[in-house]
């Protein structure tokens, strides 16, 4: 059952919600952060259920509606599903259930604005979402006149959310190996993989491939929740606690219980600006 729903104007103090299996909301975090610095965050996650990636769309429809309804539960002012899974195989049931009363954003892959640049575009995603009809069809809808390759990323998103920099190390360039060498953009299909597109970029390069333009979606989602909020463009107007430079308050939920952010989110910039936002509490 959906909230009732609240005005927010722009002198509001604005509270927004993000949710994956584990780490990957850091990125679309930060994202919120740097747009609205005052905004308070709630991160909820599941990490002892990842990958979500291997299960069934049912499985993982239903342990996102448990780590929605967890954050759901703090009253936040809008819901981004930083989990490109998530967004696949469970953003029509979430909004079921949330809409009208919480805006639920979710995370598409930038496939638009990279084939938008012209030339061969690479997909690196989870093989749960390479070769998906939703992959497919953004690509059909958005790409239908690039040359498009879909690369499946199997263990990156596990890598990165454990801080494994050798089993990072292996996928990327397991991944780097299976793309083109003509690519002029690399679309990251897994929020995780936002938290080491600088080793990605590397990767690349030991592989002989020219660098590519990366595209990611944090920016994009955290200013689409911030536009369906205030119903103006991210950053207008803001209240004077954003004006003042005060820092948002951080709420961390793992399997819907409140803790500290994992020592894995730590080994990330992403990770340690909102460690330092809960020191500055």
């Amino acid at each position: 059952m959906g909230r009732t729903a609240r005005a927010v104007d722009y002198g509001d103090r604005v509270k927004i919600a993000l949710m994956d299996s584990g780490i990957g909301l850091l990125a679309a975090a930060d994202a919120v952060r740097r747009l609205c610095p005052d905004a308070d965050l709630v991160l909820s996650s599941d990490p002892d259920s990842m990958p979500w990636g291997p299960r069934t769309p049912e499985d993982v429809t239903e342990r996102a509606l448990a780590v929605a309804r967890a954050a759901a539960e703090h009253r936040p002012d809008a819901l981004i599903i930083a989990c490109n899974t998530a967004s696949v195989h469970a953003l029509h049931t979430l909004r079921a259930e949330l809409e009208p009363g919480l805006p639920v954003i979710g995370t598409v892959p930038a496939i638009k604005p990279a084939a938008a640049d012209g030339g061969p575009v690479a997909i690196w995603a989870t093989p749960a979402t390479t070769g998906s009809p939703y992959q497919r069809a953004l690509i059909r809808d958005f790409a239908s006149t690039a040359e498009v390759t879909e690369v499946p990323c199997p263990g990156l998103a596990d890598a990165v959310q454990h801080a494994d920099e050798a089993a990072i190390d292996r996928a990327v360039a397991a991944a780097a190996a299976l793309t083109p060498r003509d690519i002029r953009a690399l679309v990251l299909g897994c929020t995780h993989y936002e938290l080491v597109a600088g080793r990605i970029l590397a990767a690349v390069r030991r592989a002989g491939l020219p660098e590519p333009a990366l595209y990611g979606s944090a920016d994009a989602v955290a200013a689409q929740a911030l536009r369906r909020i205030v119903g103006a463009p991210a950053g207008a107007g803001r209240s004077d606690a954003a004006a003042s430079g005060a820092a948002g308050r951080l709420t961390v939920l793992l399997g819907g219980r409140e803790s500290a952010l994992p020592p894995s989110a730590l080994a990330y910039a992403e990770g340690r600006a909102l460690a330092d936002l809960v020191r500055a509490e």
